[in-house]
């Protein structure tokens, strides 16, 4: 026998059914988190704009001339069943992004939620003094980031942590460097509850946040459209994290060398995908003229040094190589976005004695009890490496400055800790420490060890040259990519729709 379970609502509350086989659970939501939508309020289906990715792989993708692309579909309305023609949105997915950012299925992709997303994304009415807004850590001409060691908030108070980009976030596994929020509508509650952030002196903050939504025409007409309610946590965060799943970055230099190499071999039909100096030489060739963006990335001058590409092309593949061997990047900066979404112990933030503060025990303050993993403490997220250039200062202290001192704290193994990753370390070092010590020979007095029983922590040094460092920089300035379309980064340009 099916039992139906009832939709009840009292005072204010949405009481959402949770239930298993045998037994019923409520949950209480609030009526400024959560409501159920009328669709009597929401704009037709025929009027409604989806957005869709279309990604490098898929036959249309070379057809699109732009990021944003406007078409039309032919689809069933499921509330007449009749046949309608509707416009849509077709984002091209940059080069080098080889899948579509996942979209969650309770909150589908529309250019009004879109356009309602990056209204909210700019607008300073969620904070406590109506001074700070998403864009004021994550401001699009600064990388979406906001070019400080650590953010400035509500009242000018300063924080403890260097704003991460929003550029790709969407692939992002968790959000934050400590991972702890699930996806891109999770991290977007975050800054609203943060006292030192867009909120103080609230018990609930999001309570005020969403009493001010209400007390906008503007936003009230715009919620009822997208999501047939008042407005509410939850349909903020959805329409925040719409936006910011368009936030791409791609076609990076490297990202074309890749593709000249891909045709080349398919031509040659001799199987070796594997990247030459001449396909970083072709990508170079058609970044001068075009006097592309990356040129500057690089920093070539479109005259001077376009006689020079043989060269600049043979020390990227110097690079590249370093990067995927030597120098080690590729252990943790994987994938389309050069990051595996995990998180590792590089001794960012410990003291002189290896010692690391409790502000910086990262994801094991995260991890739930029972799940408490020792070899997380002090591990956080690794960023993705597109945008470098954009992005400055580095590490979720924001104590790099520049790629050189980045580069310069992973030639030495980063800084030796009690819960240092094993990728850091020099692990055959350790063994052979542990073995003279147990012989009774002298060992070196420089080598930290931790804990009752002194285990010793060696960072592995890479022993990078200076010719290798700079050629390995030169490949992480090559993955910078082209600038975002202007209808991402500019807070005045919006598309025209129907509500």
């Amino acid at each position: 026998m099916m039992h139906r379970t009832p939709m009840l609502t009292l005072a204010g509350l949405s009481l959402i059914p949770l239930f298993s086989i045998s037994t019923f659970a409520w949950t209480q939501e609030k009526e400024t988190y959560y409501q159920h939508p009328d669709e009597t309020l929401m704009t037709p289906f025929r009027d409604q704009v989806p957005i869709v990715f279309v990604t490098p792989n898929q036959p249309t993708w070379k057809t699109l001339s732009q990021f944003w692309n406007e078409t039309t579909e032919e689809v069933i309305d499921p509330s007449t069943g009749e046949k309608v023609q509707r416009r849509v949105v077709q984002i091209k997915v940059p080069l080098g992004l080889t899948q579509a950012p996942p979209v969650p299925v309770e909150n589908p992709m529309t250019v009004q939620k879109w356009i309602l997303g990056k209204k909210l994304y700019y607008d300073p009415i969620l904070s406590t003094d109506n001074t700070v807004s998403c864009a004021s850590c994550h401001d699009p001409t600064k990388g979406f980031a906001d070019a400080r060691r650590t953010s400035v908030g509500i009242g000018g108070q300063l924080g403890p942590i260097n704003a991460p980009t929003v550029f790709n976030s969407a692939y992002n596994k968790l959000q934050f460097w400590d991972g702890r929020a699930v996806s891109l509508e999770d991290q977007a509650q975050g800054p609203v509850g943060n006292p030192l952030e867009m909120f103080g002196g609230k018990a609930d903050p999001w309570d005020e946040a969403v009493a001010r939504l209400r007390a906008h025409p503007e936003y009230v007409r715009m919620f009822k459209a997208v999501f047939g309610t008042l407005p509410t946590r939850d349909a903020a965060a959805k329409a925040i994290a719409t936006y910011e799943r368009t936030v791409l970055l791609g076609n990076s230099l490297h990202d074309r060398a890749e593709a000249k190499m891909r045709q080349r071999v398919i031509e040659e039909e001799s199987g070796k995908f594997e990247l030459t100096v001449a396909d970083y030489a072709a990508a170079l060739q058609d970044e001068f003229a075009r006097k592309g963006p990356a040129l500057k990335d690089l920093g070539l001058d479109p005259e001077k040094d376009a006689g020079r590409i043989n060269e600049i092309a043979q020390r990227l593949l110097n690079g590249r190589n370093l990067f995927f061997n030597k120098a080690r990047c590729a252990n943790c900066h994987s994938g389309d976005t050069f990051s595996d979404g995990e998180f590792h112990n590089l001794g960012v933030g410990v003291d002189a004695q290896g010692n690391l503060p409790p502000s910086e025990v990262g994801r094991f303050a995260r991890l739930p009890l029972g799940h408490k993993n020792p070899q997380l403490y002090g591990a956080f997220k690794t960023p993705g490496l597109r945008g470098l250039l954009h992005t400055a200062p580095y590490m979720h202290t924001g104590t790099e400055k520049t790629l050189e001192e980045v580069i310069d704290f992973y030639d030495r193994g980063g800084n030796a800790n009690p819960y240092l990753s094993e990728k850091m370390r020099d692990i055959a070092a350790e063994q052979a420490y542990l073995k003279a010590r147990a012989a009774g020979v002298p060992v070196d007095p420089q080598v930290k060890t931790f804990g009752p029983a002194r285990r010793p922590v060696i960072p592995l040094q890479l022993r990078l040259t200076p010719q290798e460092k700079a050629d390995l920089i030169l490949f992480l300035k090559a993955l910078n990519g082209d600038p975002p379309d202007p209808i991402i980064t500019d807070p005045n340009k919006f598309p025209t729709v129907k509500w």
